[in-house]
């Protein structure tokens, strides 16, 4: 079982009310009824991680997030072929120990994008859909008070427990195996609340945007990041089968009309701080991710089109408040 003490003292602390012991117990409740086919297997591997007695250390100032000081030869020989059993390392990139893991986005890409458009000195942070919790330990790194990431995804919430063995543990950076639809219902307890590549995935939009909006504090802000397209503020584009071979792509809509839904939602001062294309040198197959990537996804002949022929993905980033 994964330990989660740390979380719930620091949550008790920080979060309104029981809300910390409501999320520890949802979270203990997920794990021990996890029946996922490689629980064991993960479980044991972590403990081999944890067997090499690697110091803890952290630096998360460069795009490069460093956890733990780095091991000798044959025992960094070890780390590397354990670390290897959880691929697919998709959200990075990291040195573990002096076990450099080249994911398969450039995450720090993102976070340049938009660091010097968010303050976050003294506040609690939520990142939804975080994967191994690259973005947490920047947001940290960035001010962050306390810091938690969500994640539904067995794999990816075991690569950050790797990672946070790694670090010190006065460090308030946690994952919890939760989607957002799964935390116990609370009103305004983060004051910074990230969804970023989240949205198009969700059936129902509006209710997503208006949990956010209800979890935030009074002056709290959102930072959305998603793929939009271009048109007017009535444009939605819906794929009928995949999108770069997505099946579960629902609702792309352009600036003005994500500006209309977050209107709609009750957000105000909305900005758009960044659009940009997703390109293959951003996204892509390395060692530590060689399944299919990007240049999988779009037309060989024309990377503005997606394999199905729909745009290729376009993302913006717009911060509003609550």
């Amino acid at each position: 079982m994964i330990d989660l003490e740390n979380f719930r003292s620091s949550s008790l602390a920080r979060l309104k009310g029981d809300y910390g012991q409501h999320l520890y117990d949802s979270a203990i409740e997920k794990y021990r009824n996890c029946n996922h086919g490689d629980m064991a297997k993960y479980l044991e591997i972590f403990r081999k991680i944890q067997a090499l007695e690697i110091e803890p250390y952290l630096d998360a100032s460069m795009s490069i997030v460093c956890a733990g000081r780095e091991l000798e030869q044959n025992k960094r020989d070890l780390l590397f072929q354990y670390l290897k059993l959880f691929m697919p390392w998709r959200k990075g990139p990291f040195n573990l120990a002096g076990v450099n893991i080249d994911t398969e986005w450039r995450s720090d890409w993102k976070w340049d994008r938009l660091k010097n458009h968010i303050e976050l000195k003294d506040k609690k942070v939520l990142d939804i859909g975080t994967g191994s919790g690259y973005h947490l330990w920047r947001m940290f790194d960035a001010g962050a008070s306390f810091v938690l990431g969500i994640e539904p995804y067995l794999n990816f919430c075991m690569q950050f427990n790797i990672i946070k063995s790694m670090t010190p543990e006065d460090k308030n950076v946690f994952l919890l195996p939760l989607t957002l639809e799964e935390m116990p219902i609370q009103q305004k307890s983060f004051d910074v609340i990230f969804s970023m590549g989240v949205l198009y995935h969700r059936k129902a939009p509006f209710d997503h945007l208006q949990q956010i909006r209800n979890m935030l504090t009074p002056d709290g802000k959102i930072v959305l990041e998603t793929m939009i397209v271009e048109g007017d503020e009535n444009t939605v584009f819906t794929p009928i089968d995949r999108y770069a071979k997505m099946h579960n792509v629902w609702f792309i809509p352009s600036v003005k009309c994500c500006e209309k839904w977050l209107k709609k939602c009750g957000f105000k001062n909305i900005q758009v701080v960044n659009i940009c294309k997703t390109t293959i040198e951003e996204q892509r197959k390395t060692a530590w991710m060689d399944w299919e990537s990007l240049s999988d996804f779009l037309n060989p002949d024309d990377h503005n089109l997606t394999i199905e022929n729909a745009p290729a993905p376009i993302r913006a980033i717009f911060i509003a408040e609550a």
